[in-house]
């Protein structure tokens, strides 16, 4: 984070996970009810409530890393369209109360180790699938250099249904943004090129590179166990 610029995406997948955009229309995104699960820094929490002025909510289970982000990273207090949940954001998801309930979602749920995500079997995504509105989006960090992205890459299809996923090839860190969406297809390239002008124009986000990397993903078989 940079101290004179709090709310700018410095990192280059923090700023891919936000290519669910992408996939809703551009006049919507005030509206768009927004999820993350896993703070970090606070960067998607803070872009989406603040910058988008969408209504947001951040699941973290580690009260320190809420404290941290609330004393040195710049992160508001809640509001009428910020809302802080210290829990566990598999409980979070599972809860029917919570089903269609949001319209983008981003998930971040490396450990300290980043060896592979705490959440990340089928059961997970289906609940992931089930927080989401039709129309919604979800964005997922993988390592895509790992041995276990097919694995966890192929488990998101299974949950979200054929021909609901896609990916953005890897950052030079390894980092791989999976999309995963709920409820219509994948829009033809030109619309998704229109819209990256428009949000490249309004957010100064590289959406146009964002078009260029996506892709559709195909598990290979027996890959999702």
């Amino acid at each position: 984070m940079r101290i004179r610029q709090p709310l700018k995406l410095e990192l280059e997948y923090i700023q891919r996970m936000m290519a669910w955009l992408l996939l809703r229309e551009p006049a919507g995104v005030p509206t768009t009810r927004c999820l993350q699960l896993g703070m970090g820094s606070a960067a998607l929490t803070k872009y989406c409530h603040s910058v988008l002025k969408a209504p947001t909510t951040v699941v973290e289970i580690n009260p320190s890393v809420i404290g941290a982000c609330r004393a040195w990273f710049h992160l508001p207090a809640d509001d009428e369209r910020l809302q802080v949940v210290q829990g566990d954001a598999s409980v979070f998801v599972a809860d029917a109360r919570h089903a269609d309930g949001f319209d983008a979602l981003c998930v971040d749920l490396y450990d300290h180790d980043a060896a592979s995500p705490v959440l990340d079997d089928e059961a997970f995504y289906r609940a992931c699938w089930q927080v989401l509105d039709d129309g919604g989006v979800m964005s997922v960090n993988l390592f895509g250099r790992d041995v276990s992205f097919e694995r966890s890459a192929a488990r998101i299809a299974a949950a979200f249904g054929p021909g609901r996923t896609a990916m953005l090839k890897p950052t030079k860190e390894g980092n791989t943004i999976v999309l995963a969406w709920k409820g219509f297809e994948l829009p033809a390239r030109d619309v998704l090129a229109a819209r990256a002008e428009t949000l490249q124009a309004r957010y100064d986000l590289p959406a146009r590179k964002w078009v260029k990397l996506l892709s559709a993903f195909t598990p290979a078989a027996s890959t999702a166990s």
